[in-house]
């Protein structure tokens, strides 16, 4: 083979390997575009943590000065105070993005028939008061196992029961996300994504709370089997292995390993709201807190 024919095959393999490098330099550059483009994870805080002294306008003016994009709030009879909540929210650049009902002292679980009557009418409320304030999404505790309460009676009046509010779900356009509390109920990831996929309803999903799966496991196997499924986030931490035996930390003080967490919301593609359940405080702890949350997310 001639010198020629090697020079020629060196020049164009040379080439060759310059056009795939400027190929791989525009794919990263266009890849780091899509990744600006993407949805990121907002923060929020609990209108109950703001301080109390202030007025609801001040409390969301407070809350954007120390950083946060929005808030929980709870839920309210009066519609249309509830859509004046939610017009001052965003006048001072925050947004109420869900609400917290709980259901701890109107369990779907019950036996009583006025109990479930009471709860489903305040559901109903919570539902249409959180479209009201242009939220998404309505906290439900979904039952409670005791003496008197199965876990097997639990499973099916709860399903039931929350059965009956999703037309209401429907017609408002907001989600009800049930969340594993200490209830003693849902206490495996497998369970907990079951009960979500019995309801087959885009308007029931979960509601993971990161902070109290640390007394039955580690948040971030049951984040990966969770999944799709998670339609809200609650941050906080919780010192201890197993049980309930340990104490309540400030965020990234306690037993989770948040560089993990964030890497299993990462692998399920979450891109939504993050909400810290924690004390309230002054401006100072509101940025402080705020700072904790973003080094979460940053995977810190």
């Amino acid at each position: 083979m001639s010198e020629v024919s090697i020079g020629r095959r060196s020049f164009l393999k040379r080439t060759a390997a310059a056009a795939a490098l400027v190929g791989s330099m525009k794919a990263t550059a266009q890849s780091s575009e899509a990744k600006t483009d993407m949805p990121t994870i907002k923060k929020a805080v609990q209108l109950g943590n703001l301080p109390s002294s202030l007025s609801d306008s001040e409390k969301f003016k407070l809350a954007k000065a120390c950083g946060w994009d929005g808030i929980e709030a709870y839920p309210m009879g009066d519609l249309e105070a509830a859509a004046k909540l939610g017009e001052a929210a965003r006048a001072a650049g925050v947004r109420i993005h869900s609400t917290c009902f709980g259901g701890w002292g109107t369990p779907f679980s019950s036996a009583d028939p006025a109990l479930i009557d009471k709860g489903l009418a305040g559901m109903e409320v919570a539902l249409r008061s959180t479209k009201a304030m242009g939220g998404e999404v309505v906290l439900l505790v979904p039952a409670v196992v005791n003496a008197e309460v199965s876990y097997a009676d639990a499973y099916a009046r709860s399903q039931e029961h929350i059965r009956k509010l999703l037309p209401v779900a429907k017609e408002v356009g907001v989600i009800i996300a049930v969340e594993n509390v200490w209830n003693r109920f849902l206490l495996s990831p497998l369970e907990f994504a079951r009960y979500v996929d019995e309801f087959e309803s885009p308007w029931l999903r979960a509601y993971f709370d990161v902070g109290n799966v640390v007394a039955y496991g580690w948040p971030e196997h049951w984040i990966r089997t969770l999944g799709e499924r998670i339609a809200r986030v609650h941050l906080k931490d919780f010192k201890g292995t197993g049980g309930h035996c340990g104490d309540w930390k400030p965020l990234r003080e306690g037993s989770v390993n948040w560089p993990e967490v964030r890497r299993a919301f990462d692998d399920v593609g979450y891109t939504g709201w993050m909400t810290t359940e924690v004390g309230g405080g002054d401006e100072a702890f509101l940025r402080d807190l705020a700072h904790r949350v973003d080094l979460i997310i940053a995977g810190q």
